[in-house]
């Protein structure tokens, strides 16, 4: 393959080599029932809601990288479509089906893979599936790369290559550290003592204010018995 893939190719082709294998009495797929498949609640991240124009683009291009086709079947009203990953990207079906999984469901763990590929083939095992990934990832043009472990993660995420490096999201910012947390708790306690400490000043000067009234007072009653 050439060129890089966008991300509405990438889900067209997923959704293409998953339903040849998982429901092939459908396939090849029609353009509405392509639409359907790309817009899945289930087994899709992210979830998408293409129309039929999006999803018409995005064949193109699959058509211009040489990946699909449109063919016509006898007794078919519409046209349908399939992938053509065995001329343009041929690879065992065991990659096929890692690929196919990683286009719909984002970076996963080897574990996570394996699971979720069931359908496609049957794994033995998690040392199997990252004995392939390793595989993939070491070609000439790699098609998988392995993402950096995230924090508080055991295990790390593969991700595909055909739509270019992926965007690995930043690390949340770290919580403040013990220390930095029990100083921050300090200085806020200063300022409660502080604010607490001008309080009690303005509450001694008010009462000192109406002692002083109250003395004034007592004076002026007295001028008036007095007059």
């Amino acid at each position: 393959m050439d060129c890089l893939l966008t991300d509405i190719e990438a889900r067209i082709l997923g959704c293409l080599i998953e339903k040849q294998v998982t429901t092939p009495d459908s396939y090849p797929l029609t353009l509405n029932s392509l639409m359907l498949a790309c817009n899945q609640k289930s087994n899709r991240d992210p979830v998408v809601d293409y129309d039929d124009v999006t999803v018409v683009k995005g064949l193109d291009g699959l058509r211009d990288k040489k990946l699909a086709m449109m063919i016509g079947m006898d007794g078919a009203r519409v046209p349908k479509y399939e992938h053509n990953c065995d001329y343009t990207l041929p690879m065992p079906a065991e990659e096929l089906a890692l690929l196919a999984v990683l286009m719909l469901r984002g970076p996963q763990t080897a574990g996570e893979l394996k699971t979720r590929t069931e359908r496609y083939h049957a794994f033995a095992s998690v040392e199997e599936v990252e004995a392939i990934l390793s595989r993939m990832a070491d070609q000439p043009t790699p098609l998988i790369v392995k993402l950096p472990r995230q924090p508080g993660k055991r295990e790390g995420r593969f991700a595909h290559l055909l739509c270019g490096e992926p965007v690995v999201p930043e690390t949340p910012s770290a919580q403040p550290q013990p220390e930095a947390a029990r100083l921050e708790l300090e200085a806020n306690n200063t300022r409660m003592d502080l604010m607490a400490d001008q309080i009690s000043q303005l509450q001694e000067k008010i009462a000192a204010i109406q002692e002083q009234l109250t003395e004034q007072y007592s004076i002026i009653e007295k001028l008036r018995e007095l007059l």
